[in-house]
């Protein structure tokens, strides 16, 4: 077992926490989809009270650190060099709809570079994390990207926009988090998305990275607005030129 951080463990606690309330009201959902109304608003709520544990436990051990989160937007708080970035649920659709998809995620931003990312999917207790200079883990076993040199032996995920626009093989998902975990473990080889929020992919960033991937800089975009293309460091380029018109 690799050794963790004290500022990772800080973010492991608060996704374990925090999953007891998604399992437990993704199992609600299934009786509220016989229902007209009811299944969004449920959601919104679970999605909010996540974030509210998320907060508070992030905030138990640096208290002065700032967020970004996609409920609540920013909250500056003293230390505006340190921000958790914070995606509660990150695939609500798939939650709202029973299909057991989706992702807590959280990054730490540290004067504009990711320095730690964590992406965690409670259905299937699967667990992606990773700091600066330290590697990426699976449920604690390192991974890496995939090693695949050739377009046509690889699997990439986007989203319907992506979609349209491309000819490669791909799969969407309905989780950007999770998506990029996927090409970190390399279980997908590539990953690209337009003018995507930055709480969804900020922990994926790291992690690819750390996995000996390759990352487009985010930084040139504002922060509900980026354009993303990740992959492993062969195929990049041949990606790239693929979507040269996305």
């Amino acid at each position: 077992m690799n050794s963790i951080s004290p500022i990772l463990n800080i973010m492991i606690r608060a996704c374990e926490k925090a999953s007891k309330v998604i399992i437990r009201d993704f199992g609600e959902i299934e009786n509220l989809q016989v229902k007209k109304k009811g299944p969004k608003d449920f959601v919104t709520k679970t999605d909010k009270r996540v974030e509210k544990i998320l907060i508070e436990e992030l905030e138990k051990s640096k208290k002065n650190y700032s967020f970004i989160s996609e409920e609540i937007g920013i909250i500056n708080n003293l230390d505006k060099d340190n921000f958790w970035i914070i995606d509660p649920i990150d695939g609500t659709t798939n939650f709202l709809h029973g299909i057991p998809h989706f992702a807590i995620s959280i990054a730490l931003r540290c004067k504009n570079e990711i320095i730690s990312g964590l992406i965690f999917d409670p259905i299937k207790n699967e667990m992606f994390y990773a700091e600066k200079n330290a590697g990426s883990f699976f449920n604690n076993r390192r991974v890496r990207v995939s090693k695949k040199v050739e377009l046509e032996d690889c699997l990439f995920a986007t989203n319907h926009e992506g979609a349209i626009h491309s000819k490669l093989n791909l799969r969407y998902t309905g989780c950007a988090a999770l998506d990029l975990a996927y090409v970190a473990s390399g279980r997908f080889d590539g990953y690209f998305h337009n003018k995507i929020n930055i709480w969804d992919i900020a922990a994926g960033v790291i992690i690819v990275n750390e996995a000996g991937g390759r990352v487009n800089d985010i930084n040139k975009f504002s922060i509900n607005n980026i354009n993303i293309r990740a992959s492993n460091n062969n195929i990049h380029n041949k990606m790239l030129e693929n979507l040269n018109k996305f």
